[in-house]
């Protein structure tokens, strides 16, 4: 198969597995989001889930946000990892959303790179959730998958969002970034892995996965 047909193999075999996307991570608005994906790093979206009911109970707005010490943000999420950085940066990219951006989430990924702890992939995750901006987040899952399925030999997750980007019509990014992460998890890990049994590798997977 030549990439654009390994391509188009992907996009028809995960919309038929995952019809239906919504993002694993909890919320109710663009800020809380926000808030769910900067935990959301070096953490699983379950621990996310159970640690952003206790945060939003105190916190669920940028106003509210700014009220809280630090400290007690930190003491909330700890479960999360990185509790130091990440409360730091909730904290203080709750107080530029409500100086520079009069409390509302910016729509700009300019703006949005721009708030501490945002990295593109964040901004991404909230451009194509929020707003329904055509983004493609590239993330561990996303970035193995690309290459044990050749369609990127990308070194970088930035190369890799390249290649992806140029393979998969736009109109599909949001809901395939989040299809190929639900297959990841499910049927293609990074250990353990049985090629001759998975739905995409089976197929188009690289040669030494069969040996």
């Amino acid at each position: 198969m030549t990439r654009p047909e390994k391509a188009a193999f992907v996009s028809k075999t995960l919309a038929k597995l995952y019809p239906r996307t919504t993002i694993p991570l909890d919320h109710e608005d663009p800020y809380t989001l926000l808030v769910a994906v900067v935990l959301s790093a070096q953490c699983t979206d379950k621990k996310v889930n159970e640690i952003t009911p206790l945060l939003f109970a105190k916190a669920r707005t940028p106003q509210q946000m700014v009220k809280l010490d630090v400290k007690e943000i930190e003491d909330i999420i700890r479960p999360c990892g990185l509790s130091p950085m990440k409360s730091k940066g909730i904290h203080g990219l709750s107080r530029i959303i409500l100086d520079e951006h009069g409390g509302n989430v910016p729509k700009t990924f300019a703006a949005l790179e721009a708030l501490p702890s945002v990295g593109h992939k964040t901004a991404s995750v909230v451009m194509s959730q929020a707003f329904g901006f055509p983004a493609f987040p590239v993330d561990t899952h996303i970035h193995r998958l690309a290459y044990r399925w050749t369609l990127s030999t990308g070194k970088s997750v930035e190369q890799t969002e390249a290649d992806l980007k140029k393979l998969f019509p736009e109109d599909t990014w949001n809901a395939l970034h989040l299809r190929i992460i639900f297959f990841g998890r499910e049927y293609c890990p990074a250990k353990g892995h049985d090629a001759r049994k998975c739905p995409i590798c089976s197929h188009i997977g690289r040669a030494e996965l069969f040996k």
